[in-house]
């Protein structure tokens, strides 16, 4: 059984999530196959800088840190307390292939990976459409950057990440955090649907399983 967290790196709401997520992936590793999905939330047709988001995402993040106890890092505040000095262009594009490319090397922990990015957004400021917001991470992971910035601009994993989208819509996932649980091809829990308390999220998956072995029987 996998469970399938269906995730965007621009996704405040997701970054919130973060610890929970890490957390059931690590008590139910030995239950579950864990996968992360990217659902590119942000596709501009064009480029579209983030003077066009900043006040959404500034009353988005407030609410997330109330609910959630996330913590929003300054450099990354910047861009959205002044907007007009910022210089990024937020595009789901690049995170979902970076993640393509990191989860190939680690499929084990997709999880932790995604959680990872969003940290690098969220906290530390970098700009995910840019390559060298990911450096850092492959000497932690212990990855040969020219191999990885090889992968990361290629067309294979940028149709991986395109089919990740495309995966997600089908799954009807309109909106993030979601997750779900496949039993089987056509065979699906719902898990979470936005965000959800750890308790409240380990109580659900611990009814669905009594559910399944009921069915068993």
């Amino acid at each position: 059984m996998t469970i399938i967290y269906c995730y965007d790196a621009y996704c405040g709401w997701c970054y919130g999530f973060s610890p929970v997520i890490k957390k059931i992936a690590e008590e139910f590793q030995k239950e579950f196959r864990f996968e992360v999905l990217s659902g590119g939330m942000i596709l501009p047709e064009q480029p579209q800088p983030i003077t066009v988001i900043a006040d959404f995402m500034k009353d988005n993040c407030k609410r997330v840190g109330e609910l959630t106890g996330a913590q929003f890092g300054p450099d990354f505040m910047f861009h959205l307390n002044r907007a007009e000095d910022s210089d990024w262009f937020p595009n789901s594009e690049k995170p979902a292939i970076a993640l393509c490319v990191l989860k190939e090397y680690m499929p084990d922990k997709a999880v932790q990976i995604a959680a990872d990015l969003q940290y690098a957004l969220y906290y530390e400021g970098r700009d995910l459409t840019d390559d060298e917001a990911y450096r850092h991470l492959l000497h932690e992971y212990n990855i040969d950057a020219d191999e990885f910035y090889t992968r990361l601009r290629s067309e294979t994993y940028k149709e991986k990440a395109y089919y990740e989208f495309q995966l997600v819509k089908q799954l009807k996932v309109e909106s993030y955090p979601q997750v779900l649980l496949q039993v089987s091809d056509s065979k699906f829990y719902l898990l979470a649907k936005g965000y959800t308390d750890y308790e409240t999220f380990h109580q659900t998956i611990s009814s669905v399983l009594i559910q399944i072995q009921s069915a068993q029987n």
